[in-house]
């Protein structure tokens, strides 16, 4: 019986591009808890309103 070996192969990030992902992931979620959150679109809203809610994030 013929074993295999499982590797995984990883990319090292350096500090900019950590900065750049970070920064990247933080104005995604400002865009989904405000932009969307707030938006006067019943679609957006309604799909947002839970989210909001669990975070104490007011809407009303």
């Amino acid at each position: 019986m013929e074993q295999t070996k499982n590797t995984q192969a990883t990319l090292p990030l350096t500090f900019q591009q950590r900065i750049a992902a970070t920064l990247a992931a933080a104005l995604l979620g400002t865009f989904l808890v405000y932009g969307v959150g707030l938006a006067n679109s019943d679609t957006m809203h309604n799909a947002a309103h839970d989210g909001r809610h669990a975070f104490a994030f007011p809407c009303h």
